[in-house]
């Protein structure tokens, strides 16, 4: 199902998803009204989200949407617009899986490359089978935030074309977690997170639970198109209390500041704290890559690193964070009852990269542990 109120971008989009004999096109309509009234009928396995919509706009259609009839959300959004930007990461927050670049006119260069995220976006989540929301906690004490936060939760495996396993489960906070380990012999000096599909609202719920004096540099990896990273790094800033930006090549990492691997671009930690924002090859497939930040905390941290993997497609993160336990570090991957998507820890898990295994509300406490012995989370 299509939902854009542009007439022009929605033959567009009906364009470019007849092009691929793996989509269906079920229905295109112009209203979040219109898209409520007809999912029942139309039964869609995937919905393109356009967010600035006339009447219930785009972000509440999707509440509404993973309330009553939970169905995979991919947001088409303009990245180049402030408010269309800060509506999109709230909707990622609200259930909606990604976010990919509007298509702009078939003569534009970039229009084969936008045309092809979209649907591959559609295709991908399109096999991710969620569930009814349902609340897992209030919002995190966040500069400007007020919503209540829930996440979408898994119940199929995925098919072949990805790699990421899931199960439908109903308590969360009652999960099992394996035994975090020994405190780390050193003092932790950097953490180190990273994200994929289901990002946002867990690196944001993570660090927002985090106080603003937390005394460690905390590096971010989240998979996302390049347009929207300083979108995505704003709208984090705006709801945690610790102040975020993009990393910047050649800047030193300070306690307490969140630094995030800019657009298309890997980020590393080198010598005395000094960051490295470099272009060099995607690792299976990504950049930036979880991995290569994870490889760099292994070699300039050892054991006083602190190495996060949370919910994402795929198998980016493990390995690296295989290699900081190897060297001694502190390491977490997120419990399959909270991930939306437990492909990433899954990974991890598998190769016993991970020291803890957490649901994602006890991550917080966990670190704040770590990174302070005898604070309360």
């Amino acid at each position: 199902m299509i939902v854009e109120d542009s007439l022009v971008v929605r033959e567009l989009l009906r364009h470019i998803v007849s092009r691929d004999a793996r989509l269906e096109l079920v229905a295109a309509v112009g209203s979040g009204e219109e898209a409520l009234e007809g999912l029942a009928a139309a039964r869609p396995d995937v919905i393109s989200m356009d967010i600035r919509l006339p009447g219930i706009d785009g972000l509440e259609t999707t509440r509404r949407i993973m309330a009553e009839h939970p169905t995979p959300i991919v947001v088409i959004a303009d990245a180049v617009e402030d408010a269309s930007l800060r509506i999109s990461m709230n909707a990622l927050r609200a259930g909606a899986l990604s976010v990919v670049e509007k298509p702009v006119a078939t003569t534009h260069a970039g229009y084969d490359a936008v045309s092809g995220e979209i649907c591959t976006q559609l295709r991908i989540m399109a096999q991710v089978p969620v569930i009814r929301r349902r609340p897992i906690g209030t919002e995190w004490a966040g500069r400007g935030s007020t919503s209540p936060l829930s996440a979408p939760t898994l119940s199929a495996p995925a098919p072949a074309t990805t790699s990421f396993s899931a199960t439908s489960l109903s308590a969360p906070a009652a999960a099992p977690s394996r035994a975090p380990g020994p405190a780390p012999d050193h003092a932790p000096s950097v953490l180190g997170l990273a994200a994929s599909t289901g990002g946002p609202p867990a690196l944001a719920r993570v660090i927002g639970a985090l106080p603003a004096d937390f005394p460690l540099p905390i590096l971010v990896v989240q998979h996302m198109g390049a347009a929207f990273m300083e979108g995505f790094a704003g709208w984090l800033d705006s709801v945690v209390a610790l102040p975020v930006a993009l990393a910047r090549d050649g800047e030193r990492a300070e306690a307490g500041r969140v630094y995030v691997a800019p657009g298309d671009r890997h980020l590393e930690l080198g010598s005395a704290r000094v960051l490295r924002v470099v272009d060099t090859p995607p690792v299976s497939g990504q950049r930036p890559a979880a991995t290569i930040l994870f490889r760099s905390l292994a070699r300039q941290c050892g054991a006083a690193g602190i190495g996060v993997l949370l919910t994402g497609m795929g198998e980016d993160g493990a390995a690296g964070l295989a290699e900081m336990r190897q060297a001694g570090a502190q390491t977490v991957a997120e419990h399959e009852s909270t991930a939306v998507v437990y492909g990433m820890p899954a990974a991890a898990v598998r190769l016993g990269a991970a020291r803890a295994v957490l649901p994602l509300d006890r991550v917080a406490g966990h670190l704040l542990r770590l990174a302070e012995p005898g604070a309360r989370p």
